[in-house]
């Protein structure tokens, strides 16, 4: 038994309608109906319900057999893919019409509340035998089912295959309208990553954004858009536009640390989609620094070079957690992860490597480029050093002067 986990019914298609549909089909053809959904419970009124069975559901436990018996009766309508004609649990002849989407059940219309000519089947003392034991008054439910229609097989089966068809057209348009929905919205947001994308390029010179990261961020974003409701997903791409456009507006200013923080906030979301709990980050800043000036993207290519490099090689993933702290005349911000690690041989290359050379699968300005502008800045005492022990992580410091 699959469940359809995309959509309820009710957010499928409008329960008005669905309505309208069953009360014109009870007038028409005298048989009593209502819609439930894939957990059997009703999506709209019941229309034409006989007084026998309002009566057996005026009773606890009846009305508990009824759920029941109707939930069963719309499941076995699914595994069988077309109508189910049944006796409920009160005698009386019932059906399911399954509504089904893309093989997937979404609910039922359940429909009938009357009794099958069968010479071979006794409904009324199959009746008596079911309810009886459950205290209810045997004159009432004689008198109840009397009043109960006695309609042919062939007209059941009829109502039933025109129910199924009805049922599943409106549904499947409802289903094609959300997803047009959804298309244009994501089509909408491709168009404002494909401007952005553009002006990206026109300063690929300054930003030196990796075009892996956003790929690997487009692709994501399009696997959401099949899993899920176009909620995530938005958020995603607003956290993407955030970073863009403050990464090409403030790529050879200063910024706060506070600002800095934002852009990780934003950075981190997006990698959370991709990593889910791979990868935990915690930021502990003391709240003095935060309105300190430091070079724009200063933190973004460190984080990302502990998430690619460090901890992405691991399967159980780790943590990473940055921090800042003043320290005398100096203040510190140290981006650490519990990552692979880097060896010292590579360590003492990193500062030596020719910015030509360089093919790193960084984004932003890279380890070196960070390390040269905070250089630039405030002199050649401060700028970034590594601690790494292979296996265990690694630890990135940032020296700046203080804030004071």
């Amino acid at each position: 038994m699959h469940n359809y986990n995309r959509f309820a019914l009710a957010e499928i298609v409008n329960t008005q309608i669905l309505q309208e549909i069953q009360d014109k089909f009870s007038e028409t053809t005298g048989i009593a109906a209502v819609v439930v959904d894939a957990d059997g419970k009703p999506v709209t009124k019941p229309s034409k319900f006989t007084d026998f069975c309002s009566y057996v559901r005026s009773f606890p436990e009846g009305l508990a057999r009824c759920m029941a018996c109707d939930d069963r009766g719309g499941r076995k309508a699914m595994e069988r893919q077309r109508p189910f004609v049944y006796h409920c649990h009160g005698g009386l002849t019932d059906f399911a019409a399954p509504i089904i989407v893309q093989n997937e059940y979404v609910g039922a219309l359940l429909a009938g509340q009357v009794v099958l000519p069968h010479n071979d089947f006794d409904a009324r003392q199959e009746m008596f035998n079911r309810l009886a034991p459950m205290g209810m008054q045997t004159g009432a439910l004689a008198d109840l089912f009397n009043e109960v229609e006695v309609i042919p097989e062939n007209r059941i089966n009829a109502a039933a295959d025109l129910l199924y068809i009805m049922a599943n057209y409106i549904v499947e348009m409802g289903v094609t309208n959300i997803v047009q929905k959804q298309l244009m919205e994501e089509l909408k947001a491709k168009a404002e990553l494909e401007n952005l994308l553009r002006a990206a390029e026109m300063k690929a010179l300054q930003s030196q954004i990796n075009p892996h990261f956003l790929f690997n961020t487009l692709n994501t974003i399009a696997r959401l858009s099949l899993l899920e409701g176009a909620q995530r997903t938005q958020d995603v791409v607003h956290a993407l536009s955030d970073l863009l456009r403050t990464n090409l507006r403030d790529i050879a200013e200063m910024r706060t640390l506070e600002e800095e923080i934002k852009s990780i906030d934003d950075y981190l979301t997006i990698q959370s989609v991709r990593f889910g709990d791979r990868i935990q980050a915690f930021i502990e800043i003391e709240p003095a620094l935060l309105k300190m000036s430091i070079p724009a993207l200063s933190l973004q290519p460190l984080v990302e070079n502990a998430i690619i490099h460090g901890l992405e090689p691991k399967k159980e993933g780790g943590h990473i957690r940055i921090t800042g702290y003043s320290q005398h005349d100096k203040v510190a911000i140290v981006v650490s992860d519990t990552g692979v690690g880097i060896s010292s041989e590579r360590i003492s290359t990193i500062f030596s490597i020719d910015k030509r050379a360089r093919k790193g699968h960084t984004t932003g300005l890279g380890v070196i480029n960070v390390h040269k502008r905070i250089q630039h800045y405030f002199g050649d005492q401060f700028g970034l050093s590594i601690e790494s022990k292979v296996g265990e992580g690694t630890d990135i410091f940032i020296h700046l002067p203080s804030c004071s």
